[in-house]
């Protein structure tokens, strides 16, 4: 119930299917507790800050990928932003890539458990499975810096993909020292969404790279 509780304080109230949300985003929450005892998904451990920066973080920018088919979660982790995504957004498909063997044998467990068929979790890295999958937008969470992040999109790049990061509230410098690479591999950068966390627990920014 607390994280049930949590969600339904924090969570937008225009998000679409947020009761479902709220029930599966906390079984998914508790999911993580048990397994976080003997398998180090997150740092974070207090319930309120756990539904907040994971579940609440993750859904806020939904609307940037209702233009989508299919999202390539890359680095997925515990399923962050993919699952709470794939919660609020049940036409579009999911695959979760996390090349982390045990971490990804968790996703499987946690998509089973959760009942998401729109959901796909394979154990490999997502810049190796993106033209397989066929997404056509891929996403990450503290994944890599943005210059990292363009050495190993840049094909998917070229080939028309979008690439959507989670950033914070430091973006700005990320954009900046990335500049030389962008410009070699001709791509734009652009912030196209901030937003603060419910209780003063974060800045957040959206970076998009697209091929220009």
């Amino acid at each position: 119930m607390e994280f049930q509780d949590d969600l339904n304080r924090t969570l937008p109230a225009d998000l679409p299917r947020r009761a479902v949300v709220i029930q599966k985003a906390s079984q998914h929450l508790q999911l993580i507790v048990e397994v976080n005892q003997y398998l180090n998904l997150t740092r974070i451990t207090d319930p309120h800050e756990a539904s907040v920066k994971h579940v609440v973080d993750s859904v806020i920018p939904w609307r940037l990928f209702e233009g989508g088919r299919h999202v390539l979660d890359a680095g997925a982790g515990a399923g962050f932003p993919g699952i709470p995504l794939a919660l609020t957004l049940p036409h579009l498909h999911f695959t979760l890539a996390e090349s982390t063997q045990k971490k990804a044998r968790f996703l499987e467990n946690a998509v089973a458990a959760l009942e998401l068929a729109n959901v796909t979790v394979l154990a490999q890295r997502a810049e190796e499975i993106w033209r397989d999958t066929g997404a056509d937008i891929i996403t990450a969470r503290a994944l890599a810096p943005i210059s990292r992040v363009l050495g190993l999109f840049a094909p998917a790049l070229k080939a028309g993909r979008k690439i959507l990061l989670y950033k914070g509230p430091d973006a700005e410098q990320e954009i900046a020292e990335s500049s030389k690479e962008a410009r070699r591999l001709k791509t734009g950068i652009s912030v196209i969404m901030r937003y603060d966390l419910p209780d003063s627990l974060g800045t957040r920014t959206i970076v998009q790279i697209t091929s220009q």
